[in-house]
Parts: structure tokens; C-alpha cells; sequence
């Protein structure tokens, strides 16, 4: 090898090892972990309650003051509704507590599987009117009963008079932004949890999805069943309690006469089941309501379900 090769080779030889060396950690400082962003807090669910429920007798805005004083977040009203929405909207900003959604007003005096097109047109008009105003408020979904079966109406009927009366509302949903959420009630409709994912599904449709009833199922099914099957078509929790023994000992309705955490729900595994489907959102207590005391309690109980 020539004199200048041998230099030439040399220097890049020991080029490579400086930069070797350089690209070695430097063992005399001591090692510092990286600063970790912290987890942004979320709780699992944000308590609300129905607006009914509230038995004081005080303003809008002095309303709103009660409720977020007492810990909840939001409140659900009816709509449409009789409530100055100036009024609603300067309680909601001046206390900060939200209007996540609200509950159609119509649904049940005149169900979309009415076989009369006028009585479907009264709710389907009503629903328009729940959708724009829920917007104002800053909500995201109206909680809607999608039919009622009767001895006059067929389970068929309904099925297909629902959901072409609810195709009408679509584009007013995409309009405003704000979903149409079914609710399982004692309708004698969508009784099944599979055939409740099918109703959604055959939608086809990111803004129509379910308004999940805790306490309603317990009369005919187990809740964690049903937001397993349900899963993300899930928009928000309805949340009663219910007992069998008071079904059985003094009749159906008087099933819901019994406090959170002393019927037959068993809360442990809906929340196992709500974690499973990575459930994250509103859970709205349906409740007896009444004044501060028992509203107050109404919410502990609500911050028990969910430890439980």
C-alpha cells in the first residue's frame, strides 16, 4: 500500500471512531427521565339528571346554581318545551353546568308507529323542533322512543312505519349535528339486544345510535348483555333501579320503587360491561326526584353505582 493510501485510509479510520465515540451516550452526566405529560382526568361517566326532577320552587338560573352545587354536570330537558331559551342559555353559561341532550316530548302521545300518518307527523315535526333546539343548547343527542307495539299495531307495522318515519329526520340530524338516540322502554318493541343493534344498524347512518335504559331491561333481560351487544351504537345511560321481588310481591311498576343499589342490578357487572365497550360519557339519573336533600342523594348514589 502506497504512503498517501495508508494516510488517506487512516484518517477515515479514525474519523469513524470519533464519531463512534460521539454517538455513544455521555456516561458522566447523569441519566434523566424524559418529563411524562400528565393523563388528562376523565371520569368514566359525567352525572346528569332530568329536568322534572328538580321539585324546587326557584328561577331557570337558580335551578342551574342547584344542580351544580350538588355535583352534577348536566341536566336534560324536554323538548320542545315552554322554557325561555335566553333564560336556558345565560343559566347554563353563568353556572357552567351542561345540557348534554334531551328527551322528545311527543314520542309517547304520538309514537311513530301510529297507523294514522297525521299522529306520526305530530312527533316527526316535534323531533325537528327537539334537534334544532338541542343544538342551541350545545347537546348532542334527543332521546327518542322509536314505537309502540299495541294489540292495533303489529310488531311488523311498527318496525316499518319507525323507521321510514325516522328516515325523514336524517337530514336534520346531519344539519345540526345532534344524533337520534332510541331508548329501551316497556313498548313491546326492540326487545332483544341483537334485534336493538340490527334496528340501528340498518340505518346505515353515523347519527342515529341508542339512549341505553339501565333499569328498564331488568324486566325482561340483564344489562350487561345488552351494552355488551349494544357496545359503541351506545350514546348515553338512562339510570333507575329496579326489583323483582316488588314486580312480583306488589305489582309491575312498582319495581322502580326502590333506591339505587337496593334492587337487581347489578352494578359491578355494568360497569364491568360499560369498560369492556370503552364506554365514556353521560349517565342521567330517572328517578323520583324532589328537593335539595334528595337530590343530593340521588348523586352520591350516582358516585356509588360507579365505584361499585
Amino acid at each position: 500500500m502506497q504512503r498517501r493510501e495508508f494516510l488517506k485510509n487512516g484518517s477515515l479510520a479514525a474519523m469513524g471512531g470519533f464519531a463512534a465515540v460521539e454517538s455513544l451516550p455521555n456516561l458522566t452526566k447523569p441519566f434523566v427521565n424524559p418529563p411524562v405529560k400528565p393523563a388528562i382526568a376523565q371520569p368514566m361517566v359525567k352525572k346528569s339528571l332530568k329536568w322534572g326532577m328538580v321539585k324546587e320552587d326557584l328561577s331557570i338560573l337558580d335551578k342551574f346554581k342547584l344542580l351544580k352545587d350538588l355535583g352534577y354536570d348536566g341536566v336534560e330537558l324536554d323538548t320542545p318545551n315552554d322554557l325561555d331559551m335566553k333564560e336556558v342559555l345565560n343559566a347554563r353559561d353563568k353556572t357552567g353546568l351542561e345540557l348534554p341532550g334531551t328527551v322528545n316530548s311527543f314520542h309517547w302521545k304520538s309514537p311513530l308507529s301510529d297507523p294514522d300518518p297525521k299522529v306520526r307527523a305530530a312527533t316527526v315535526d316535534a323531533m325537528k323542533k327537539s334537534l334544532q333546539d338541542t343544538k342551541q343548547y350545545g347537546g348532542t343527542t334527543v332521546l327518542l322512543v322509536p314505537g309502540v307495539v299495541k294489540a292495533d299495531v303489529s310488531y311488523e307495522d311498527a318496525y316499518k312505519r319507525c323507521r321510514d318515519e325516522i328516515r325523514k329526520l336524517l337530514p336534520v340530524a346531519e344539519k345540526t349535528g345532534v344524533k337520534i338516540a332510541f331508548e329501551n322502554v316497556w313498548n313491546s318493541f326492540l326487545i332483544s339486544p341483537l334485534e336493538a343493534a340490527r334496528f340501528v344498524d340498518e340505518f346505515k347512518h353515523p347519527m342515529v345510535g341508542w339512549y341505553f335504559d339501565v333499569g328498564n331491561i331488568l324486566r325482561y333481560g340483564w344489562p350487561a348483555h345488552w351494552i355488551e351487544t349494544l357496545g359503541k351504537r351506545i350514546l348515553k345511560l338512562d339510570l333507575k333501579e329496579f326489583s323483582l321481588k316488588k314486580q312480583q310481591e306488589e305489582g309491575l311498576w312498582k319495581g322502580f320503587n326502590v333506591e339505587f343499589l337496593e334492587g337487581d342490578c347489578n352494578w359491578p357487572e355494568v360497569n364491568n360491561a360499560l369498560r369492556k365497550i370503552g364506554y365514556s360519557g353521560w349517565a342521567s339519573a330517572e328517578v323520583n326526584g324532589g328537593d335539595r336533600t334528595r337530590l343530593l342523594t340521588i348523586r352520591e348514589k350516582m358516585d356509588a353505582i360507579f365505584k361499585a
